[in-house]
């Protein structure tokens, strides 16, 4: 097994974990619940706004459709090989 397919595999098993989470926490009881925490008033506001919540989502969704394409290219696509020289 060649590093670059290993790494590639692990990449795509960590943008599959990170989006999963990134989509899912921000909108969880334990996300208020960790929040509420703050001390300083106007960061918890700020971190318990929905549009920061929909940031977060949306960056996890950028993790999944990265993790989505390098699959994609893992399994579907066939690389060129350069002829030998």
């Amino acid at each position: 097994m060649r590093a670059t397919f290993l790494f590639r595999v692990l990449f795509i098993l960590y943008c599959v974990e990170a989006g999963t989470f990134l989509v899912l926490a921000p909108w969880s009881p334990i996300w208020d619940r960790t929040l509420i925490q703050i001390h300083a008033e106007a960061l918890r506001l700020l971190c318990l706004h929905p549009l920061l919540r929909a940031s977060v989502t949306g960056f996890g969704l950028i993790h999944l459709i990265w993790g989505a394409h390098d699959l994609d290219e893992l399994i579907f696509r066939r690389r060129v090989r350069a002829p030998d020289v």
